[in-house]
């Protein structure tokens, strides 16, 4: 799957629009991938070549990441700053 990270606005009539997403519906597909065919051939078509990233290219996000616990919460729960960042209750 390719990377899509970056954002392009297109202005259209607003009747366009509902028109365009009422057909994405009913074919069961979005307008950004409606959208982004034109694009991939339009670039073809003029013979632009370009690497398409892949998504397993990238490390996970830093929110992803197996971190290491917090200074407080392994000096204050220590039982549990060893399990890993899975928290769980204390046990009784």
């Amino acid at each position: 799957m390719e990377l899509k990270n970056t954002r392009l606005t297109l202005l259209i009539d607003s009747n366009r629009k509902k028109a365009l997403e009422r057909l994405c519906a009913l074919k069961d597909r979005t307008a950004s991938q409606v959208v982004r065919q034109p694009a991939r051939n339009y670039l073809s078509q003029h013979g632009v070549q370009y690497l398409a990233r892949c998504v397993s290219e990238f490390p996970l996000p830093p929110t992803f990441r197996r971190r290491e616990p917090s200074r407080a919460r392994r000096r204050l729960l220590p039982s549990i700053a060893r399990r890993g960042p899975y928290i769980t209750r204390p046990e009784s």
